[in-house]
């Protein structure tokens, strides 16, 4: 069973619809297809995900909110061969032929480092990815997953649904991301599991009374700024991390968060390699079932605890005359000064240095550079200082809390992005 807001879908409901929409939608058993799906409504998108996967096609799940050109150029770009859009009269696609021995769950990367790029993994390898989690992974089976992201991203849609109906739980799908309305259905939700961005967390937690806890929250996509972690951690009863990759799927898992840089413990269906220590950090890279390297870009090191620690992405690291500075150490700093809400910092060209820091940041009131550069000074080794700093309106991230630092240097370097109030540029 699956609950979406307000309204319980059963398993006879899913099976009735998985034959319906099969025979409408030109389905058959040990389906060849590649096809991509966008529809507006969950239940929707979940119909026709559930009849593809039983016909052992293959499916493109597009996020609803993703305007028809975009979604038709998603679809071509992943080799499909029809786009469900909002409708099972499917538009056929010119797609290259292709034979696939079997049926896949395609996703598109998350672009964070270069252009997003199609990814595809067997329903094996994903059945494999769930019974891992799912017998590693004890803690939650006395609870209800709150699935409060996009069912059509492999979060969502692998580790809050499938996850939750392979626990045999019945996953609670909340549509809206409106705080208000999710701090409702959490409060009348039986020891809540909630699966979101770290934005949204954040959110809640600055929303909730003093006192007042979540059961459990699970992040996920990116390392939580300190002082968002801080508060969510002291609003959380139980606080989860997982960390993964697109190519891989979920990687680790933190029963245990306490600091954000700790991923957790790598799952048993695949090998790590990487450094031992902070001094001998090394690129993450997990070898699968398969005997395939993915290697994910990530520099980290596991403990001797095993636990798996993540210091940054390596596209993002900023050498400064030969020096390593990594994004968060700045923008922690910056985030702890008061009045700063967000804080992004990237890698700018120097002809002296090579690279140098250059921050954006947003706060509740102007705040002057040089007020945010003395800041630094106090906290920070010199070639950590930011060269360049801008106050703006929002720190752009995207939808899941992630932050594009090569969007935002790119966007930066075109002039986009301008200061919300005088005094406030650098």
């Amino acid at each position: 069973m699956i609950r979406i807001d307000d309204r319980l879908y059963d398993h006879a409901y899913f099976e009735q619809a998985s034959a319906r929409l099969a025979e409408q939608a030109g389905l058959s058993a040990r389906d060849g297809g590649r096809y991509a799906v966008c529809f507006a409504e969950t239940i929707d998108w979940l119909e026709l995900f559930f009849a593809i996967r039983k016909a052992g096609a293959s499916v493109l799940p597009i996020h609803p909110g993703t305007p028809y050109p975009a979604a038709r150029k998603l679809a071509i770009g992943a080799g499909c061969d029809r786009l469900f859009y909002n409708s099972l009269a499917a538009e056929v696609l010119d797609a290259p032929a292709t034979s696939l021995p079997k049926g896949q769950l395609l996703q598109m990367s998350s672009g964070t480092t270069g252009a997003p790029k199609c990814v595809a993994r067997s329903w094996e390898e994903i059945d494999a990815e769930i019974e891992s989690y799912v017998t590693t992974f004890r803690e939650p089976d006395d609870m209800t997953p709150v699935v409060a992201c996009p069912a059509t991203h492999s979060y969502g849609l692998i580790c809050g649904i499938l996850v939750a109906l392979k626990r045999r739980q019945v996953p609670v799908i909340v549509n809206t991301a409106n705080p208000k309305y999710l701090l409702k259905v959490l409060r009348e939700t039986e020891r809540p599991l909630l699966y979101s961005s770290p934005a949204i967390l954040h959110t809640l937690a600055r929303l909730m009374p003093e006192g007042e806890r979540i059961h459990a929250t699970m992040t996920s996509g990116t390392l939580l700024p300190d002082a968002w972690f801080s508060l969510i951690r002291a609003r959380s009863q139980h606080m989860f991390q997982q960390y993964g990759c697109s190519e891989s799927g979920c990687i680790a898992i933190n029963p245990d968060v306490t600091a954000t840089g700790d991923m957790g413990f790598v799952l048993p269906h695949l090998r790590p390699e990487t450094g031992t220590s902070a001094d001998d950090a090394g690129e993450v890279v997990v070898t699968n079932a398969d005997g395939i390297a993915i290697h994910t870009r990530d520099l980290g090191y596991i403990r001797e605890d095993g636990m798996l620690v993540f210091i940054s992405r390596m596209d993002d690291m900023i050498n400064v005359s030969g020096l390593n500075v990594y994004p968060k150490d700045v923008e922690d700093a910056v985030m702890a000064m008061p009045a700063v809400t967000d804080a992004v910092a990237f890698r700018k060209s120097d002809r002296f240095a090579g690279e140098r820091v250059a921050l954006l940041f947003s706060a509740g009131e102007p705040v002057a550079p040089q007020a945010v550069r003395e800041w630094c000074s106090r906290h920070l080794a010199s070639h950590q200082l930011p060269m360049e700093i801008l106050q703006i309106g929002a720190v752009p991230r995207q939808a899941n809390g992630k932050i594009s630092r090569r969007d935002v240097a790119a966007r930066h370097a075109a002039g986009e992005f301008t200061v919300p109030a005088a005094g406030a540029a650098s």
